[in-house]
């Protein structure tokens, strides 16, 4: 157990040494190549569970957190979790070794730059193994904040930092949406444990929260994902450096939607709800990034699109495959397990052409200084193992042999065929659009891989246009991708072997009451002459014809108004509420400590009143008080005196006593009360806050005399009177309700459970340590802040002094 934690927090605990090895070492040796050893190990450690999870073996580890309540660290380790585990630690090694030579020790801040990476890194390993809800949502969170670091890595840039904020926004958005339906879970199953949840799906399923806990889901996984209208976050992401961009779309972020999705099918899986949303919206998330895809010029905002349209892809098999769940064991649930399968190959070899296609263009920019396809043109003749791997990598992702990426889109057409005729859940009336829009979708996908492809390294070689002298990439840079195309066309070969060992242990994770065996699901390349084989041929024939045509059609495609799309929207939507929120704030902010009290103490009157009348909580009994004694009675008196003294003296050191003297009076309550400890706490505090006052107030000018007339406001003695009767009321209606029982007792053991023989020092020090040390924390914050501020003034004050 230690062992597994050990490698898994390793990217977090790492972070702290990067800017120790930043700092000594990077003179000498690229930062990277130690941070490479990280996701090495992590990846060489999760191999060895490769034979007993394909075994049908899980792994369980528990690591106390928080006992008391019911926070543990609780890793579970099946298919699924190790699947997503190689990806990213796999993908990130690779990563990692490209950015060695993409980013420079000398211009670059790498030390800022592999801190967010490791925090990243680590983030989605927490998501992946987390079995507890609570914990799973606190490393989803991580990834956001980490992606939010690494896309403004270049905060110079306001495109970087607009593209984080927007990501941030979004992303966080669907997180504490998903909390909200955690939560919800939780209440109705009574545990955190996602598979204890899988394990009372029933209990879950017949709950009147069932369904809005699964929206609040899927809002969290949608807007991970980029699915649509949310994916308006990620191609303004393509701002973060390349090897940045490479990791996020090909193994982390983005997937953390499609896990979650993935993970949560036995709960929700089976439910027409959950079957339209996901297929319905993956779908749709297909058509819409395919076609923006078309649109771009930029190289980075093709794949980034491009990505959009593959998760789209994903996600519509997931849904289709979350019929499986309704149907059971048996012919019709088989079908459709068919689909999760080419969902989970499909992801799998996504990460491969995608990781590689990216690094692609981290290399054409990196040695020609563009990524504009209007500039592009004519790289094969100088760079032929990047075209190479171009190649490999845009074929893959159109879905051509012999690629791995065809063998899942075959088994796509061959899933949205399938559900074209499942006769349930109404589709038996529309079912026919999943195979037409998805034949659509993949062609318009032919074409901009082709664009991609022929237009960066077709066509004649103009070296004036471009910014640098190109020559093909140093071999550092070119290892990765090549590794990741050499993939693309092994798994295309031999599918069967990740079949077997990790798509099929990840299969029964996602349904686990189909119970499937390596020996049930076959990839293979041919199926005879059948209606998907025909739906590729016309893929590739269409697809062609469009791409020779582009010069007619793209034009009208990319004079699309800028006013209709999601991102113009989303951005005037920003600028609105900025706008609303800056007039708001301008309204109220007049300047006026007398305005603000108002705000205040109205707001404060309305609200507790309303409470107190709205709920019947003004209950006032005092048949149970103790009598008031001629002590009390003068200290009450004595105390009226006193605060009249503070508010009429002339002289700042008479009130000062008067309001000393208030403090005094209030110990001496504590003592007829027979509570010493309070009485002697007060006293202190008193004493030092006095002289405190005292020596401050010393320093200051005397008072001045004068005659003003002090205009009388209605509106200031109606507010001070309602607020002290609200708070007169609120303190008798509290007395009046005792809804538990004391916990006096409990305090009066100070002395057997804290050793203090002061009941107020216990209780703050011991029964209420966090409290006060994150009170000393702000204390200490605030008095950081006005040294910064006074000595920032002194500074800027020096220069006018000397002249």
């Amino acid at each position: 157990m230690v062992t597994f934690y050990t490698f898994i927090f390793l990217p977090l605990l790492s972070a702290i040494l990067v800017p120790f090895l930043y700092k000594y070492l990077n003179r000498q040796v690229h930062t990277g190549w130690f941070v490479l050893i990280i996701p090495l190990s992590i990846f060489v450690y999760l191999l060895q569970y490769i034979p007993d999870v394909a075994g049908g073996k899980t792994y369980v580890y528990t690591l106390p957190w928080i006992p008391t309540l019911d926070i543990q660290l609780t890793s579970y380790v099946d298919g699924l979790g190790l699947l997503f585990g190689l990806l990213i630690s796999g993908v990130g090694a690779l990563v990692i070794l490209y950015s060695v030579f993409y980013m420079s020790k000398e211009r670059e801040a790498l030390h800022n730059f592999y801190i967010y990476l490791l925090m990243f890194m680590g983030a989605m390993l927490g998501v992946v193994f987390s079995d507890h809800l609570l914990v799973f949502y606190g490393f989803w969170e991580l990834t956001s904040v980490s992606s939010f670091l690494l896309i403004s890595y270049w905060f110079e840039r306001r495109s970087s930092r607009q593209g984080a904020l927007k990501a941030m926004l979004i992303t966080v958005f669907g997180g504490i949406t998903m909390l909200a339906g955690f939560i919800m879970l939780i209440m109705m199953a009574d545990t955190y444990s996602i598979r204890e949840l899988i394990a009372n799906v029933d209990l879950i399923r017949n709950h009147v929260l069932f369904i809005p806990a699964m929206l609040c889901v899927l809002l969290g996984a949608f807007t991970k994902s980029a699915q649509f209208p949310f994916s308006i976050w990620l191609p303004d992401a393509m701002e973060a450096p390349t090897p940045v961009s490479s990791y996020l779309h090909s193994a982390t972020m983005v997937k953390a939607g499609i896990y979650l999705v993935a993970r949560m099918t036995p709960i929700f899986g089976g439910s027409s709800v959950w079957f339209w949303l996901v297929a319905g919206v993956g779908l749709i998330t297909l058509l819409y990034g395919s076609l923006s895809a078309l649109r771009q010029t930029d190289l980075k905002a093709l794949l980034a699109y491009s990505t959009i349209s593959q998760l789209g892809l994903i996600m519509c098999l997931l849904g289709i495959g979350s019929l499986a769940v309704y149907f059971g064991p048996g012919e019709s649930g088989t079908v459709f397990t068919v689909a999760t399968f080419a969902a989970l190959f499909h992801l799998f070899n996504h990460s491969t052409f995608k990781g590689s296609l990216f690094m692609v263009v981290g290399i054409i920019d990196h040695e020609t200084g563009r990524r504009d396809i209007r500039y592009l043109g004519g790289l094969l003749q100088v760079m032929p193992v990047t075209f190479t791997i171009a190649l490999v990598g845009g074929l893959s992702m159109a879905g051509l042999p012999p690629f791995n990426g065809f063998l899942s889109k075959e088994m796509f057409f061959a899933a949205v065929n399938e559900v074209a005729e499942a006769g349930i859940f109404g589709l038996s009336h529309i079912g026919l659009l999943f195979p037409i829009v998805a034949w659509v979708a993949s062609i318009f996908t032919f074409v901009y891989c082709m664009i991609f492809i022929f237009k960066t390294f077709g066509g004649s070689f103009r070296p004036e246009r471009l910014m640098k002298e190109v020559h093909e990439a140093p071999l550092g840079m070119l290892i990765s991708p090549i590794v990741l195309g050499v993939l693309v066309i092994v798994i295309f070969f031999f599918p069967n072997v990740l079949g077997k060992y990790i798509l099929t242990p990840a299969l029964n994770a996602v349904l686990p009451m189909m119970s499937v065996t390596a020996y049930d699901l076959k990839i293979s390349a041919w199926h005879g002459l059948n209606l998907e084989l025909l739906m590729t041929v016309g893929v590739i024939l269409l697809g062609v014809f469009l791409f020779r045509t582009t010069k007619r059609w793209i034009p009208a495609l990319r004079s699309f108004p800028q006013k209709l799309t999601l991102n113009h929207w989303f951005n005037q939507g920003l600028e609105g509420s900025e706008k609303f929120s800056r007039s708001l704030t301008d309204g109220y902010m007049t300047g006026s400590l007398r305005h603000y009290l108002i705000y205040i103490f109205s707001f404060f009157v309305i609200l507790l009143m309303a409470s107190l009348l709205g709920f019947y909580g003004l209950s006032l009994d005092f048949s149970k008080d103790a009598p008031i004694g001629i002590f009390e009675a003068g200290l009450v008196v004595a105390m009226i005196i006193a605060a009249f003294t503070v508010l009429f003296a002339s002289n700042r050191i008479v009130a000062i006593v008067a309001l000393g003297a208030i403090g005094y009076m209030i110990s001496m309550f504590f003592v007829i009360f027979r509570a010493p400890d309070l009485a002697l706490t007060q006293m202190v505090v008193e004493t030092v806050t006095t002289v405190l006052f005292l020596l401050c107030f010393y320093h200051l000018p005397k008072l001045k005399k004068s005659i003003e007339r002090l205009s009388f406001k209605l509106t200031n003695l109606i507010i001070s009177m309602a607020m002290g009767l609200t708070v007169s009321l609120l303190a008798l209606a509290a007395n009046g309700h005792k809804l538990f029982e004391p916990i006096t007792s409990f305090f009066e053991n100070a002395y057997e459970l804290a050793g203090a023989k002061n009941i107020v020092n216990a209780i703050l020090v011991d029964f209420r340590g966090f409290d006060t040390m994150l009170e000393i924390s702000v204390l200490t914050i605030a008095g950081l802040g006005v040294y910064l501020l006074v000595h920032q003034r002194s500074k800027r004050r020096e220069p006018n002094e000397t002249e």
